[in-house]
């Protein structure tokens, strides 16, 4: 890449460079909201890990394994990232040497892409689980399969973070432009600056998020498909008469599958454009800044930074607590065991649901179980099944 300096070139570096020493309020200010977004997201994920460790319920479900460890890779961003990149902005210099900056550039780089593919697998994992038939689920979604996908969430980050940037393959053709910008000239210290070369920015990215993207947005519509398609039987058994009462009563006649359909499409609308509010404008503006000659200022790249690490802190809630076996597990847990809380054997009907567990409508299922003397058990995995769902079709 060329990295001739003339006087245009010279002007916009200083102007990129250009930083705002923050006064002692706006220090304090910043600091504050940044510990508190810190302390949040390490509290969110490390009660969803504990949640699982102390539910055996919670260790059934193959989902749940991606959940929980998504959650530690977004604590490990909370603990071994963010304070530093708090450190960094709150006092405009880095004090921990070179070496040290290219280590926290790759465990930045390794956890959230770590973070972003747990996203991925989740919504692969809802497609097998919703989508197919039982059968397929259980032979696509094996613990070997499982193992190998969590494993894959951790091992492909290492390829571009640890590896190519502690070798520098990030700054081949930049070299002088980064020794450059590591140099503050308005408060006389040194930055941790990390600039990437064209093929490194165009691979990283697609590999961190664009092909995660791309999945996710095929999983999560051929779901919200899955799901019109079941509302539309149930409004045909509605008006056929064969749905269970015990599903649905006379108020939800005529209204239910209006209901069901804007909370499916409510809450995959709400994890999609989390993901892509909190990750599209870090991972766009990498793409685009080798190729602008890397014009734009550190302030947007700070506000990008932070906002993609927000979403560690927004992935519990939007992953865990709209999961009603994971909120029981979470009052048990912050009620210190009340019994209240606690999981009971006996089936209760839930609210109705529009789409399916493994390829078959609930409604469907439950409209031709035998009598009820005889269909207990079945009731119960049916229930069971909902509970797994739960995390796909929100709270």
């Amino acid at each position: 890449m060329d990295t001739e300096s003339g006087p245009t070139e010279n002007s916009i570096n200083e102007e990129v460079n250009t930083e705002h020493v923050l006064n002692p309020t706006e220090r304090i200010i910043l600091s504050v909201f940044l510990a508190t977004l810190i302390i949040m997201t390490v509290l969110g994920n490390l009660l969803v890990m504990v949640a699982l460790c102390k539910d055996r319920h919670l260790r059934k479900k193959k989902t749940n394994y991606f959940i929980v460890s998504l959650a530690f890779a977004d604590l490990l961003v909370a603990l071994v990232v963010m304070p530093f990149a708090a450190i960094e902005l709150t006092t405009g210099r880095w004090s921990y040497g070179d070496t040290f900056c290219l280590v926290r550039t790759s465990l930045d780089v390794l956890l959230t892409t770590a973070s972003i593919l747990h996203l991925c697998c989740i919504a692969l994992d809802r497609y097998y689980a919703i989508c197919c038939q039982p059968l397929v689920y259980r032979n696509k979604m094996t613990p070997i399969r499982v193992a190998l996908m969590l494993g894959g969430c951790w091992i492909i980050p290492s390829f571009i973070s640890f590896l190519p940037i502690m070798q520098s393959w990030n700054a081949i053709g930049i070299e002088d432009l980064i020794e450059e910008r590591k140099f503050s000239s308005v408060a006389n210290e040194t930055n941790c600056v990390f600039l990437v070369n064209r093929p490194y920015a165009l691979i990283c990215s697609a590999v961190a998020f664009y092909v995660p993207l791309g999945l996710m947005v095929l999983a999560y519509q051929r779901i919200y498909v899955t799901a019109m398609e079941h509302a539309r039987q149930i409004g045909t058994l509605q008006r056929a008469g064969s749905a269970p009462d015990s599903f649905y009563g006379p108020d939800h006649q005529g209204s239910s599958r209006m209901k069901i359909e804007t909370k499916a499409a409510k809450t995959l609308a709400v994890i999609m454009g989390c993901f892509c509010l909190c990750w599209a404008p870090f991972f766009i503006t990498n793409v685009v800044d080798p190729f602008i000659r890397y014009r734009v200022p550190w302030q947007v790249w700070t506000a990008w930074l932070w906002l993609g690490y927000i979403n560690s802190g927004l992935n519990p809630f939007l992953y865990a607590f709209l999961n009603r076996a994971f909120r029981r597990a979470f009052l048990m847990i912050l009620c210190c065991g009340d019994d209240r809380y606690s999981r009971h054997g006996s089936f209760s009907p839930p609210r109705p649901y529009s789409a399916s567990v493994n390829g078959t409508s609930i409604a469907l299922r439950l409209a031709f179980l035998p009598n009820r003397s005889s269909s207990d058990t079945g009731r119960r995995i049916l229930s069971s099944e909902l509970e797994s769902l739960e995390s796909a079709c929100g709270p």
